[in-house]
């Protein structure tokens, strides 16, 4: 693969992270069985892997800012660029012996997404994209669905769980959108999500109360890929209201009807 040199420098970071996180998956499944629980030891393992992130990538780039679920906002002397970092995305599943999570690493240039890396290291695909050189799964150029018909079409979505205030909000989005359309999946990891949005697999995905570590890198990936991202409220920041709508292009303006719909 042909990137420049930030997008290597996040590949690498990505991989190795990706690599301690597969070391550590192997060993969740066997803590299922004890008293104790996994619960700590997969925190230990976020915490590593964005440990191993923030040395890859601040050590190269000691001037870029950071954003990390982990270690949170860090300015940098370069107040221009910043990483936006999610070591782990998909923690339930990992806690859980669900090989279904992924490390997201984003670049922002002057507040917009310039380069995004997400790793899905249990089934080793590497999803990557800059900014107007197209998204890529491994070496397979991605392209968006070309489905235009709702009813045809699966979309994908995060349920709110533990009392969480979106939940009412998106329990209507679900009672508008599945007489619609032909499916709804909640895999529970945003950054695959949008993933699967880039590569043609779901037709859109929609989420409130989502952070930016968890969707940076997707939004860059299906904006490349063909696809069209906005907020679930029109006119206001993605990052901001920690929402955010992603479709193809023939279905972005249908999905956003039905969920801005009173």
């Amino acid at each position: 693969m042909q990137g420049s040199a930030n997008l290597n420098l996040m590949i690498k970071a990505a991989r190795k992270a990706g690599r301690s996180l597969v070391k550590d998956f192997r060993e969740v499944e066997n803590l299922q069985v004890s008293a104790k629980g996994p619960g700590d030891f997969v925190s230990r393992a976020d915490r590593e892997a964005e440990r191993i992130i923030k040395e890859e990538l601040r050590g190269a780039r000691p001037s870029y800012g950071w954003l990390g679920e982990e270690t949170g906002e860090e300015a940098g002397e370069d107040p221009t660029r910043r990483w936006i970092v999610d070591p782990l995305d998909g923690t339930t599943n990992f806690l859980h012996g669900l090989p279904h999570w992924a490390v997201s690493i984003a670049l922002e240039h002057k507040g917009e997404i310039v380069s995004a890396v997400i790793f899905d290291a249990a089934k080793d695909e590497l999803y990557w994209a800059e900014k107007g050189s197209g998204a890529f799964m491994n070496e397979m150029r991605l392209r968006v669905s070309g489905r235009n018909r709702m009813i045809e079409s699966i979309f994908a979505t995060g349920v709110p769980f533990g009392g969480r205030s979106t939940l009412p909000a998106t329990l209507q989005d679900l009672a508008r959108l599945m007489p619609v359309c032909a499916g709804v999946r909640r895999f529970g990891a945003a950054s695959l999500d949008l993933a699967y949005v880039a590569a043609g697999k779901y037709e859109g995905y929609w989420e409130r109360g989502i952070k930016a570590w968890d969707i940076a890198a997707g939004l860059l990936l299906v904006k490349e890929a063909g696809g069209f991202v906005g907020p679930v409220r029109e006119g206001r920041d993605i990052f901001e209201t920690g929402s955010v709508i992603a479709a193809n292009g023939e279905l972005f303006e249908p999905l956003c009807k039905v969920l801005r719909a009173e």
